[in-house]
């Protein structure tokens, strides 16, 4: 079997690939395979060192029988009845990629989407999700420190710097301590204290977060406790505050006398209305992380800031970090994804634009919908762990067979959602997203 490896182009700043050189080395060791890889000069990853492993460095990819990547693939690179895997952001019916769907279904391709690679729990194998959340903590506390800069107080935050200007996480984790060690002397000016920060979910994007936040000194407060806590007023300026948001902190029912359920919010949305505006007067720093889609309630809405805004009420929310990135979803307020060059905009509440920088007059959003490409080692080297253990899978496939019988293993099978340019049993519903292009 020949498989082939695509350049990642999405920008500049997108360097992971799937698989590594040393993983490769050693698949080519143990089965019959050959990996083809097409070159490139920003990939974290030489071409060289893809060559050393046996890779084949190439730009042609048409004689592969199956082709992985890491971004979506442009349209016109498809050829009739192949085989790709790569994160295809398509089963919420992303208008961007309907085009890039239906192409696929028009040569008779198959398609199997890292996101949908589960296991009999429903938990997702193969992901770049604690990265994001790392890249978009730092990316916020960069953020932070350079906004409150603009409103003339120096703290520790001014020193960090984006992501991708460290050599890789342990430098960046060094970093963090020393100034959390500084902020343990010094702590914060009177008037930013307490400094909140919110994460909404607890997934890997969270968590990925909170590695990196919890390298300060900090206190944890419930969500429920939150608004307490303001009253007493007894805030300690050499911690930052944290708290964790779950479903039922973000949601309540909109019949007063139902009790929050989560499977029955899963199951119905529709029957429930954010509650998370309660939260919001309180917050400073907003992670968001996550799973969104359009038939659930939003968090932060124009409305809401408009309505703060134009009466003049000061709100403490300086940064949002949507490390999810839904624009104009779970976070109304983030109206276009960015790249890790140009990272951040403000969002004016009263006119609704925008104006990338930290400098403004509303909150800082970080948008960047590729945020683990800020650290494409690291993330690409614990992505390609867990990937090349279906190799060997792959590679006894008999892709001739109907889809009910093709020997796939679950957690794969259950992540195709096209065969031979059909949708499978668990994708029917996207028939709708293309029938009418």
């Amino acid at each position: 079997m020949r498989i082939g490896i695509r350049r990642e182009d999405k920008n500049e700043y997108e360097a992971r690939v799937p698989l590594i050189p040393e993983h490769i080395r050693s698949l080519l060791n143990q089965f019959p395979v050959n990996f083809y890889i097409q070159p490139s000069t920003i990939r974290a990853f030489t071409d060289d060192e893809f060559r050393q492993a046996g890779a084949i460095v190439q730009e042609d990819l048409s004689e592969c029988d199956i082709v992985f990547a890491v971004k979506e693939i442009p349209v016109d690179f498809f050829l009739p009845g192949k085989k790709y895997i790569f994160f295809s952001h398509t089963i919420k019916g992303q208008p961007y990629n309907m085009p890039l769907l239906k192409r696929m279904v028009d040569l008779k391709t198959t398609l199997i989407d890292y996101e949908k690679i589960i296991d009999d729990n429903g938990r997702r194998l193969v992901f770049f999700g604690r990265f994001a959340g790392i890249a978009g903590m730092i990316d916020s506390f960069r953020a932070l420190g350079s906004r409150l800069e603009n409103e003339g107080f120096k703290t520790v935050f001014s020193k960090l710097k984006q992501a991708l200007n460290y050599p890789g996480l342990e430098s960046i984790k060094t970093a963090y301590r020393e100034q959390a060690a500084i902020f343990s002397q010094n702590g914060l000016p009177e008037a930013l204290t307490p400094l909140i920060f919110g994460f909404t979910g607890y997934g890997n994007v969270s968590r990925g977060a909170q590695e990196i936040f919890d390298l300060f000194p900090h206190i944890e407060i419930h969500p429920e406790k939150l608004a307490e806590f303001f009253k007493k007023g007894k805030f300690s300026n050499k911690h930052l505050y944290k708290v964790v948001f779950k479903e039922e902190h973000l949601v309540k029912p909109k019949n007063s006398n139902s009790e929050f359920n989560l499977q029955d919010y899963y199951d119905h949305p529709e029957k429930y209305k954010s509650k998370f505006e309660e939260y919001l007067p309180y917050i400073s720093v907003l992670i968001n992380a996550i799973y969104w889609d359009t038939m659930y309630p939003r968090l932060v809405t124009k409305r809401y800031l408009r309505g703060k805004y134009n009466s003049g009420e000061v709100i403490p929310l300086k940064v949002i970090g949507d490390i999810t990135c839904d624009i104009g979803g779970s976070i109304e307020c983030n109206l276009t994804n960015t790249d890790s060059g140009n990272p951040v905009y403000v969002y004016n509440p009263k006119t609704e634009e925008i104006k990338y920088g930290t400098a403004g007059n509303g909150p800082i959003v970080l948008a960047v919908d590729n945020l683990p490409c800020e650290l494409p080692k690291e993330s690409s080297t614990v992505f390609s762990t867990v990937l090349k253990e279906f190799i060997p899978a792959l590679l006894k496939t008999d892709f001739d067979h109907d889809f009910d019988e093709v020997n796939l293993p679950a957690e794969l099978k259950r992540a195709m959602i096209l065969y031979h340019g059909k949708f499978t049993p668990d994708f029917q519903f996207m028939h709708e997203f293309i029938k009418n292009l």
